[in-house]
């Protein structure tokens, strides 16, 4: 379980007060924009919280094909809470039942076909019926769960508390104060291996699935941890992360998701 109380402050750049920025984090390994896609999604007030963790602790969390991808010797596991938007093509947005918000622990991987992408420890999500689909259709291991996300300025607030499956009940209280924008010129190594991801890994069978998914450059800013508390990595089976996130934060991006596709052993 981690507790932050007090407000963390994390480095800002030389920008205050300017307006946020879009960063092109397309650099690390950027994709050709999906034309055809057979989902769209809104991904809304994100928050990023991301910490180091030793390689061998997720690698054994990790199923056969994929390997952790690490930056300057160090695994790293994000906590992403946001609001959910999702429509299929030439279908209108209906706002409850396509809305909700979701949290999402994650890490950084590289597949048996020698890209890059994400791997998803756990999603949250407040819709039934999405965590059912999501778990049916892409294998990925959504959890049902009671959540509420409000923003008072330049403050954002996540709470959620999983409904399903037990037996635990995991929850997650966080708070975010925005900070300033980070400029083109400011962005670094690091948050560009965190943020320039372009393709998620799921379970298909016995074996892996891909999906490459594209999006415009990032509007990106950095942030102060208010408060957080998450249960959310030890029911993953992560280690507690150690110290306090790196965080960032973006008002959102529209996304295009490819056809899933499979991938052969050794692929």
């Amino acid at each position: 379980m981690t507790v932050l109380g007090s407000a963390t402050k994390l480095p800002n750049t030389r920008t205050a007060g300017v307006p946020a920025q879009r960063l092109d984090l397309r650099s690390q390994e950027a994709p050709e924009r999906i034309v055809r896609p057979v989902m769209l999604q809104r991904w809304d007030h994100l928050s990023f919280f991301h910490w180091p963790c030793d390689p061998a602790a997720v690698q054994r969390r990790l199923p056969p094909g994929l390997e952790v991808d690490t930056f300057d010797g160090a695994a790293w596991i994000g906590l992403i809470p946001f609001r959910l938007t999702v429509r299929v093509p030439g279908v209108p947005r209906l706002p409850w039942v396509s809305t909700c918000p979701e949290i999402n622990v994650r890490t950084y991987v590289r597949g048996p076909d020698g890209r890059r992408g994400i791997w998803f420890f756990s999603l949250e999500a407040s819709r039934l019926g999405a965590v059912l689909t999501a778990r049916s259709w892409y294998r990925l291991p959504y959890m049902w769960s009671r959540m509420w996300l409000d923003r008072e300025r330049d403050t954002v607030w996540y709470q959620s508390r999983r409904r399903w499956p037990g037996p635990n009940h995991p929850r997650a209280s966080i708070g975010v104060r925005l900070g300033p924008a980070v400029a083109p010129e400011a962005i670094t190594p690091l948050e560009r291996f965190l943020m320039g991801r372009w393709r998620l890994y799921s379970q298909a069978g016995e074996g892996l699935a891909t999906t490459r998914v594209d999006h415009p450059p990032w509007p990106v800013r950095r942030a102060t941890v208010v408060s957080l508390h998450q249960e959310l990595m030890a029911a993953a089976g992560l280690p507690e992360p150690d110290g306090d996130p790196v965080a960032h934060f973006s008002g959102g991006v529209e996304v295009r998701f490819e056809r899933r596709e499979l991938l052969l052993p050794g692929e």
